[in-house]
């Protein structure tokens, strides 16, 4: 409790750093380098597959047991108020609420300024489409849809993998997470080398995903917001996603705010379709990030206040 509760504050007070000496910038360091050893363009499916499973397994290995020293270490030199700080400090590299808060704040402030080349721009910082012809409602969307899935990712799978194994198996988690994203392309170079680790991110998302879906709801009947059509979206739209997780933060967040997400995206000029998900109970504006960001903070707290309850009823039991 008391570290999940730190990583956030520390969180809301100082954000992600950017620095080269960041663990998941270490991490990624890390798998291109064994990529760099293991990936031969020459081999058939089958090697590639296996040279992508001893990646996944060695950068998990590794990010596990380093963890699990840097906190042993401290535990052993230090005072145990210390190996709390430490271990709240790691964990807090490995959620990012407060840089998806930042990166849609800005976004919106873009639009409601008017500046629609800033705000296509930034939003490029965080969406894989081509975004230089994107109008308004296309920015607000892909800022919505960028918020909503990484609420998984980038906030309650760490935690819930902390609340598992501890830090290490957080880091290990924010492990498996990065190698998806520069590994888990379906194009010819990763089609068979980044199996293993797009499959893994996809099983290790599986139930923090559902549980997210479901806070939402709850979070939505907090906010005001049309917690029934959330619902009901989530049970209709959540498995049109083109991932068997993305839809049920999606999907629910669409509901929740009226608004239809999905639709004609376009990658380096070639038109690829998502399918829609939500009804367009309201024409897509700024006030939606804003309205994505709160949904994001609270489902934090919620989760965070959940895993406060079940430590202590753990205990009690115990």
């Amino acid at each position: 409790m008391i570290v999940s509760f730190g990583a956030f504050l520390i969180d809301c007070a100082i954000g992600d750093p950017r620095s080269k000496f960041h663990p998941v910038v270490l991490i990624g360091k890390l798998i291109a380098f064994l990529e760099g050893i293991f990936y031969r363009q020459a081999d058939t499916a089958a090697k590639k597959l296996f040279a992508g499973g001893m990646v996944v397994c060695l950068v998990l290995s590794i990010s596990y047991m380093t963890a699990d020293a840097l906190l042993t270490l401290t535990a052993s030199f230090a005072a145990p108020w210390l190996e709390n700080v430490v271990a709240a400090l790691l964990l807090s590299f490995m959620i990012s609420p407060r840089n998806l808060a930042e990166a849609g704040r800005e976004i919106k402030n873009f639009l409601l300024d008017g500046n629609l080349a800033e705000a296509r721009h930034k939003v490029g910082w965080i969406v894989g489409r081509d975004t230089d012809q994107l109008s308004v409602g296309d920015v607000t969307r892909a800022t919505v849809e960028t918020i909503s899935e990484n609420i998984v990712d980038g906030v309650i799978s760490p935690l819930f993998f902390f609340w598992l194994g501890g830090v290490p198996l957080a880091v290990a988690y924010r492990a498996a997470n990065t190698m998806d994203s520069m590994l888990g392309y379906r194009n010819e170079k990763y089609l068979y080398f980044g199996r293993v680790a797009a499959r893994l991110d996809d099983v290790l998302n599986f139930v923090p995903a559902r549980i997210t879906g479901l806070m939402l709801v709850a979070a939505a009947w907090l906010l005001k917001l049309d917690y029934r059509n959330a619902w009901r979206m989530m049970r209709r739209d959540a498995l049109k996603h083109p991932s068997p997780n993305g839809g049920y933060t999606e999907a629910t967040v669409a509901g929740a705010l009226g608004i239809r997400l999905g639709g004609l995206n376009y990658y380096f000029g070639q038109p690829s379709f998502r399918t829609y998900m939500g009804e367009p109970l309201h024409a897509l504006g700024p006030q939606h990030i804003q309205q994505a960001i709160r949904l994001m903070y609270l489902v934090t707290v919620m989760f965070l206040l959940l895993l406060a309850v079940g430590g202590w009823i753990g205990g009690q039991l115990l």
